[in-house]
């Protein structure tokens, strides 16, 4: 992709001669922390129960494992990127593995909930270290002209990552106790700080300018608040709440404030005029949609499987591998397209097979075979590959390899907020559904059973289950209002995707742009950073 950019200095022949094998390294990094957050899914049952088999945790208690890492990860990101690009990127990696591994080994040991939460939210302090730091590690290390390759195979492995880890918490707890998907990071953590200090330079910004402090603590502030009152917003189904709208408006509130801080900063944290390449703001805008869209599918698709077909949490993570075989074989090749295409034509292509995709939940029913969700899967993984590749090489390739952190952390925070509006709308909206459907048929229930009875449809079958032989014609009805929630719940999802798609067509650089040859002043971007040997 020709940006037209002023030829970039090259990274030094020691560090070229090696720079597959820190991939390596970096993608096992990648891999841990992605991957730790999707076999938690699996073990929630296990750890629901009472001691010693479990932790005895409540729903409450659980939800807030999941959420206190996403709201420090959430909270954090920008700020991570900011101190690699300052203090040196790699650094800001060993930093984040160490504590990310520290918090891990004391999760697996926990002795309460409370304490599992506590130690879930050190893991997030971790974790938004390690994933800001990788992308723009990537960038120091690989010329230009290879960036497309390398982060399309950093994309297809942040996919395969969350497609295995239900295989992987499945394989843990069939032969160990539920501490075992925690502590699974420590040895990977050891081995990944061994290789970084071998093998992996170390790169900053060689002029940082002076530090915006007020520019962090307005982000922080602000990305907490809102991605808080967007896990709220889920956990009620209602986004209409005072509890909901207070955090999300004053999030906005104070994000608002963060720009306009930056805009008037002679030493911004974060230049925000680079939101005027149309090129960026496109791209960052497609990875929170496709987020959007695609964690909520992955949100009910795991409640269809097990809940209506009556897999395993093993088999579930099975009947996801061609998602996964789709972005590993198709990340790395999605470079292909756009050169052939363009960026546009290949992005807004993804986006609609993602679209088409996600409407192909209409075909599912109760007994449809499961070959029909493979191919739905697949076809799903090979739009998604043909859009992450190419948005984040327009994010990353947009900004000076000097902001490659700032870069990856903006990626990264409009996933992540994408990622968590779209479990919780698309969440909610499969609830609200669900309890319109299955509302007439729960007066087999006691009265004061029934509005609990009507939240999920595993809270169906449970009180399906208690009432014993009568209770056996709530079966059939919760699994068909379920599938009729999912597939109301898939149009939405289809929808944000075309939105998306619509995005892109009117913004993203065709294949003859020359989106990133300027910064934000008009000015040629500046010369990369120094790469140092260590």
């Amino acid at each position: 992709m020709d940006t037209g950019r002023p030829a970039a200095h090259p990274v030094p022949e020691a560090v070229h001669r090696r720079r597959w094998a820190i991939l390596a390294v970096l993608m096992l990094i990648l891999l841990m922390v992605v991957l730790d957050n999707s076999i938690l899914n699996v073990a929630m049952t296990t750890i629901a129960t009472p001691p010693p088999d479990g932790l005895g945790a409540t729903q409450s208690a659980l939800e807030w494992a999941i959420n206190s890492y996403t709201l420090v990860f959430a909270g954090l990101l920008f700020t991570a990127g900011l101190l690699g690009d300052r203090f040196g990127r790699r650094k800001a990696l060993l930093f984040g593995m160490v504590v990310f591994g520290a918090g891990s080994a004391l999760a697996a040991f926990s002795q309460s909930p409370g304490a599992l939460v506590a130690y879930r939210a050190v893991m997030g302090l971790g974790g938004a270290f390690v994933m800001p730091a990788t992308l723009a590690i990537l960038v120091n290390v690989f010329e230009r002209e290879e960036q497309p390759k390398a982060i399309g195979i950093w994309t297809g492995g942040v996919g395969f990552a969350i497609a295995i880890g239900p295989i992987t918490g499945g394989l843990l707890l069939d032969h160990f106790w539920w501490g075992s998907v925690f502590l699974v990071n420590v040895p990977v953590v050891i081995i990944g700080v061994i290789a970084m200090v071998v093998l992996v330079p170390d790169s900053r910004d060689p002029d940082p300018g002076r530090l915006d402090p007020v520019g962090v603590l307005l982000s922080v502030a602000g990305l907490v608040l809102l991605v808080y009152g967007i896990i709220t917003g889920g956990r009620y189904a209602d986004f209409t709440a005072p509890e909901v709208l207070l955090p999300i408006g004053g999030g906005l509130v104070v994000l608002t404030v963060f720009v306009l801080h930056e805009r008037r900063s002679d030493h911004p944290a974060f230049d925000v005029r680079y939101f005027r390449i149309p090129a960026f703001s496109a791209a960052v805008t497609a990875v929170a949609l496709v987020f959007f869209a695609l964690m909520g599918v992955t949100f009910f698709s795991v409640f269809y499987t097990q809940s209506v077909r009556g897999y395993s949490p093993l088999q579930t993570g099975l009947l996801v591998m061609p998602l996964a075989a789709a972005q590993l074989i198709f990340a790395p090749r999605a470079q292909l397209a756009v050169q052939r295409f363009g960026a546009r034509a290949t992005c807004a292509a993804g986006l609609l097979v993602v679209a088409v995709t996600l409407s192909g939940f209409l075909l599912l029913g109760t007994d449809t075979p499961i070959w029909v969700l493979e191919v739905i899967f697949f076809l799903q993984g090979t739009g998604t590959a043909h859009i992450m590749t190419p948005v984040t090489v327009v994010v990353m390739q947009s900004l000076p390899r000097e902001k490659a952190g700032a870069g990856s952390a903006m990626n990264n925070a409009f996933r992540q907020v994408g990622g968590a509006l779209g479990v919780a709308v698309l969440g909610s909206l499969l609830s609200t559904a669900y309890r319109m459907g299955i509302r007439d048929h729960l007066t087999v229930l006691p009265p004061d059973e029934r509005h609990a009875a009507g939240e999920s449809v595993e809270a169906t079958l449970a009180a399906a289950q208690r009432l014993g032989p009568e209770g056996r014609a709530l079966t059939g009805p919760a699994h068909e209002a379920f599938v009729h929630a999912m597939h109301i719940t898939a149009l939405g999802a289809a929808a944000v995707a075309v939105l998306g798609a619509v995005v892109v067509a009117l913004f993203m650089p065709g294949r003859s742009a020359r989106h990133a040859a300027a910064s934000p002043h008009g000015a040629p971007a500046r010369s990369p950073a120094d790469v140092r040997e260590q």
